[in-house]
């Protein structure tokens, strides 16, 4: 059996942008301590990432074409463990955020760069598993960049336990450039104005536009529910710890290993009705989160986590099918609107908590899935890609 080494590559690439993107977030509840600060407040350590992803993601596919897509992926992770570093010697909630939001401008070259290889590189029947093996090595970045953290906290501290990533994401750069073939079969853009001009266009395309409101809603679901969940489980009657916390993101592991049969499962029942499933079982599990047992929140989380990932999965192959031009600017629009989404669902559900607690926070959940299955149900074409 001969193995595909640009898989491994593009699980890699995945693995390391979300092993910096969410570590801190196992650790909110801890930070908040012993800074001082309350939950709305901390939660600006997570929407100071997402946001700089928002700006820096549009103009990433500029950048690539005049170094190149694997040259720019391979800088791009070792800039990200620069800041890192930097937030595990930060003395104050300020400059974490700082330099949590200049680590953001460093992820999409890593991210919306390999989602825009694998639709140049691979044929279109792949694109669809090959999308979800990135989504399995992002869902393991996710999961090992909490947990990692969440377990070295108790013994060494969260300054070290944030240190120890920017090792890992060294590690994950070097192995990226041994394993990632050279990009053969992209088209280069004409320079930013035309990749502004460009965007415009898949601003105003009515099969692109459904696709970034699912983005959107996606990772503002994520944020909302693994953010706010820390803060429900580190309280009265469960007083996790920081370890503790971070095992709960084992839940991302059932995720990690059905996302790699999206493709034939959307081959099966199309992309419309197999999204909409997904997200009925979405609701239910976000149902779930309301109830008052640990294993019953812990089947909760793992539903949300997996039709998450396969949500995402489903949406960005759908971008990279659908635009046929510039799908490097295709793709960093997405992540755009994506990340938007992360940044509002870090932020937003801070006001649900003040008001209402978990319960309130969980109920924006719920409405954010009727909107996307609303959405899809209206707007997306039954493809089956």
């Amino acid at each position: 059996m001969i193995i595909d080494t640009r898989r491994v590559g593009i699980a890699l690439a995945g693995y390391c942008a979300f092993l910096n993107l969410y570590a801190p977030q196992a650790l909110l509840p801890a930070l908040a301590h012993d800074f001082g600060v309350t939950a709305a407040e901390i939660s600006a350590v997570m929407t100071a990432g997402t946001i700089s992803i928002a700006l820096t993601a549009p103009f990433t596919g500029v950048v690539t074409d005049m170094l190149g897509r694997k040259r720019v992926i391979v800088i791009a992770m070792l800039l990200v463990a620069v800041p890192t570093v930097m937030v595990a010697l930060a003395g104050s909630v300020h400059q974490i955020v700082i330099w949590r939001f200049l680590q953001g401008l460093a992820l999409p070259p890593v991210f919306a760069t390999a989602l825009a290889y694998v639709g140049d590189e691979f044929p279109p029947a792949e694109v669809p598993g090959v999308a979800g093996i990135y989504m399995m090595g992002s869902s393991l970045g996710g999961f090992s960049g909490r947990l990692v953290p969440g377990l070295l906290t108790d013994l060494v501290g969260w300054r070290l336990a944030i240190g120890s990533l920017a090792l890992i994401t060294v590690l994950c750069a070097i192995g990226f450039g041994l394993t990632l073939d050279k990009e053969r079969h992209f088209v280069r853009s004409e320079g930013l104005v035309a990749s502004l001009r460009q965007m415009l266009r898949h601003l105003v395309d009515r099969r692109l536009i459904p696709l970034y409101a699912v983005g959107f809603g996606v990772l503002f679901n994520f944020m909302a529910v693994f953010t706010y969940v820390n803060f429900h489980l580190a309280g009265a009657p469960y007083f996790f710890t920081p370890s503790m916390l971070g095992l709960i993101f084992l839940t991302y592991l059932v995720g990690s290993a059905t996302v790699p049969s999206i493709g034939r499962a959307v081959a099966a029942f199309g992309r419309r009705r197999f999204v909409l499933g997904v997200l009925i079982m979405w609701g239910v599990g976000a149902a779930l989160l309301l109830t008052p047992a640990v294993w019953s929140i812990l089947l909760g989380l793992t539903i949300c986590a997996t039709c998450g990932m396969m949500c995402q999965g489903v949406s960005t192959a759908a971008v990279t099918a659908t635009a046929k031009e510039g799908r490097s600017s295709a793709v960093g629009l997405y992540m755009t609107v994506f990340y938007v989404g992360g940044s509002a669902g870090a932020s937003l559900p801070g006001l649900a908590w003040v008001i209402g607690g978990w319960p309130a926070t969980v109920a924006m959940v719920l409405g954010t899935i009727t909107a996307m299955a609303t959405i899809v149900a209206v707007f997306w074409r039954n493809a089956k890609a």
